[in-house]
């Protein structure tokens, strides 16, 4: 009877042994790493890591980690620049003033 309960207490250390070197191997990326991905490797021009990065999240969450990067960008170059986002932000896409 011990014989059973030690083999079965060692197959189920070996399961769990196996599926933490499992989630190493295959680390999930969460949407800030994907969204910071996306937008230097479509800055780049490089499709394959654009399709890589598109990979690692649902396209709803890349929307928003591009949107909340985008902010932040926004926010931190008016910043720099002793500007307001709004000015920045139309500045960047080469619009006129308003």
């Amino acid at each position: 009877m011990w014989g059973r309960i030690r083999k079965s207490s060692a197959r189920f250390v070996n399961a769990l042994r196996t599926e933490a070197t499992a989630g190493r191997e295959g680390r999930t990326h969460n949407l800030f790493e994907a969204a910071a991905a996306y937008v230097s490797a479509c800055a780049e021009d490089d499709q394959d890591r654009i399709d890589e990065a598109s990979a690692w999240v649902s396209p709803e969450a890349l929307s928003f980690g591009v949107n909340e990067l985008a902010c932040r960008a926004v926010i931190a170059l008016a910043r720099e620049r002793d500007e307001s986002p709004r000015t920045v932000a139309r500045a960047l896409l080469g619009l006129p003033a308003a």
